[in-house]
This record gives structure tokens, sequence and C-alpha cells, in this order.
């Protein structure tokens, strides 16, 4: 029987996990209480700190210490490994702070995507990227703290509970779908592109368009971690700019290295390489209010990239794609990077463009299957397109194990 798990620091928030667990034992769930305290207080849960502690790569003594901050950071990473041995997990609940909610959607993140997972939290309502990462973590917003069980908590962590043993109780019907499926990112500035290439595969492949936005760009690794894509057409690599100037949307200085742990198939291209995202226009770096600047909507603002970023940009990203260990393509767009770098658009600038075409051709390390090709086209030209879907073609042929499409 699927196990409801019921995760946190029982010596804070004990009562209102206890809460969680008797609301979903009288909606008959089988029920797994889960002590991630760091105190070493007496504990009531089914699975003890120190049984989960013991999880940790240095083992439970790297997680009971003196100092609060790394306790608790080496106990997250013990539930993390905890949670991957359980094989009668079918969800799992927490409701916390910050430091709760740190430590348990940890765990959470290490889950595959389709178990039900559901984070009560006072940080629920603000910036929760940090705890739900690309995982499908669902976080409720606790109204008042995580203290005390009173008219408000009942009713919001009853309903926390309601809706956990509801998807654990009605699982999703197992996809139909048997094509395989590739990984592929789109930004606004890049949509016709993407969405020309999904009209020409999408009878053959199961085409996962991921938004870049930095979170997009890891959802659609972990899910290349996790065996479920076959392979990636990256249009749209513009997380790199983010993470070598500064903006917002970095998906971190781990992209791409997913390819290089795994021979998957990869064709890639320069896409929405001439910005860097910011929030609204005055949440823009003073060091940067100087540099040119566009309103892509009032919550947008973007900054076009040098052509030393571009440089920059350009040497990181042959870097990766020399370590990549299966068939790569990566086709460069000179009539443009994005729906406004071309003649009459506001990121319209040769120079910066020629910049990062250059640094990425002087890396990249060809061979018999690692090809570098330049194209007199624009990124959004139906041609483009089709340049990126005949190299996809090339390289789903090629991969080992690849089914022909």
């Amino acid at each position: 029987m699927r196990s409801a798990y019921v995760a946190g620091t029982f010596d804070t928030k004990g009562r209102e996990l206890a809460f969680l667990r008797q609301c979903l034992e009288k909606l008959g769930m089988r029920v797994v209480t889960v002590d991630l305290s760091t105190s070493g207080k007496p504990s009531p849960a089914s699975v003890h700190p120190r049984e989960v502690a013991r999880h940790h790569p240095q083992g439970e003594s790297a997680v009971f210490s003196n100092d609060r901050g790394s306790a608790m950071a080496a106990m997250a990473l013990a539930f993390e490994a905890f949670l991957t041995t359980r094989r009668d997990l079918g969800g799992i609940i927490s409701a916390g702070g910050s430091g709760g909610t740190s430590m348990a959607t940890q765990g959470m993140r290490a889950l595959p995507v389709g178990v039900p997972k559901l984070m009560v939290s006072t940080m629920a309502s603000g910036d929760t990227r940090p705890y739900v990462g690309p995982s499908d973590i669902c976080m409720m917003y606790s109204v008042t703290d995580v203290q005390g069980i009173h008219r408000i908590s009942e009713l919001v962590l009853a309903n926390a509970a309601n809706a956990l043993a509801g998807m654990i109780a009605h699982p999703p019907v197992a996809s139909t779908v048997t094509k395989p499926a590739i990984g592929l990112t789109m930004f606004g500035v890049t949509t016709p592109c993407v969405q020309a290439i999904t009209r020409q595969l999408e009878d053959s492949y199961d085409c996962l368009v991921f938004h870049a936005t930095g979170v997009g760009g890891q959802s659609m690794e972990k899910l290349a971690d996790s065996g479920l894509v076959a392979g990636a057409i990256d249009v749209s690599t513009t997380e790199i700019a983010d993470e070598i100037v500064g903006g917002t949307l970095s998906a971190g200085p781990t992209r791409l290295d997913v390819f290089a742990r795994h021979a998957l198939p990869y064709v890639g291209s320069c896409g929405a390489l001439d910005m860097v995202n910011f929030g609204a226009w005055d949440t823009v770096p003073e060091r940067f209010k100087g540099r040119r600047l566009y309103r892509h909507n009032p919550t947008v603002t973007l900054m076009r990239t040098t052509a030393d970023e571009c440089r920059a940009i350009g040497e990181f990203i042959a870097a990766k794609l020399n370590a990549m260990r299966g068939p790569v393509r990566f086709l460069i767009p000179e009539g443009g990077v994005s729906a406004i770098d071309r003649p009459g658009q506001p990121f319209h600038d040769p120079e910066a463009d020629r910049a990062l075409f250059t640094a990425i051709e002087s890396a990249f390390r060809a061979g018999p299957d690692r090809k570098l090709q330049r194209l007199p086209l624009h990124i959004n030209d139906e041609a483009f397109a089709d340049a990126l879907v005949g190299a996809w073609h090339e390289v789903a042929r090629t991969a080992p194990g690849a089914r022909r499409a």
C-alpha cells in the first residue's frame, strides 16, 4: 500500500504535523511520519531523526553538530538520500517556516516528477523558486505562521491533507503516448522557430517545450538526467547570458552539463543570447542603467549583451559542447538570434553577434559526429527551423540505442 509521508521538524512543529497525520488517517491513508529535527530531543515520529541522518554521506555525526545552520543543511542532504530509498512512498507533505521548508523541499526535489509533493509554508507567498526548483512541488501558503492549531490553521492544513490524499488515491492515468520525448527550449522571441520545429516533429516525437526562464532549462535537464527525454533541440540557450552577465533568469553554471553525463543527442543554437533579463524597469541594477535597455512588458526589462559579454558567453557554450558525450550539432543563425535582433529592431548589433559566433566557432572541437554550422538565416526563418530538424534527424540516427524518427 502506498503511504502518505508527513515530514518536518517534530520538535517545533509537532502539533501541526500530527494534525496532518490525523487528517490523512481519517481519510484511510497509511501514514509514515519522518522527523527532520536536529535538536536531539525525543521524537514521536515513526522515523527518528537519527535514522534519517544515517543517510548523510558522512553519517549521522555530520548532522548533529553545534551549529544550527550547518546541521539543517546536513539534515536536508540526508533527507534527500533517505527519500530515494523508500519503496512505499505514495506522496509527501510537510509544513513549516523557512528552515523546515528548505529541508523538506530539498528531499521533495529528489523525487520523480509525478510523485505528489505538497509543502504548506510561510514562504509560499513570495519567491518560491529556491524551494520548488525544477520539480512539481505544490506550495500552499499557511496564511498564519505554522504555529499552533486554531481556526485558520485547521482549515489550511486540512485542505492540504485532503489534496495530498486525493492525489495519492487517484493517481493520473498512465500516458498512452509511446513516441520518444525530446526537450526543446523556447523564449518569446524564438517562438516561431520552436513552433515550426514542433509542427515537423510532433508526429514522431512527444515534443516537450520548456520556457527558458532559468528553471525551464533546469527542468529539461532534470528530465534528461532521469532518462525521460531522448535528447534535446536546445534552440534558446539564453539562460547562459543571464548566468554570465548577472541577469535574473540564469539556470546556473551547470547548464548543459547533463549532456556530459549522458550520451544524449544534442542540437543547439544561439536563441536569445542577445539579451539579459531583469524585472520591472526600476529593478535594473544601477551599474546597467546606461546600457541599451528594452521594455519587453511591464514586469520584464531586457538588456542587450555587448561584444565582450557575447565573447564570454560563446566561450562558455563551446566548453560545454566540447564536454558532451553524445552526437552534437550546433547551428548559428548569422541573420540574428531573436525577434528583436534583426535590421530595424532594438537589439540589432552585428558586431556583438559576430563576437558570439566567432567565440563559439573558434573554441569548438569538431569531430565525425560533432559539427558546427553557420547559416545565413535569422533564427525565426522557416529555413532555419528546417535545418534544426534536419540536424536532429542526423543525431537521432547516430545516437547509441536511439530510435529512428
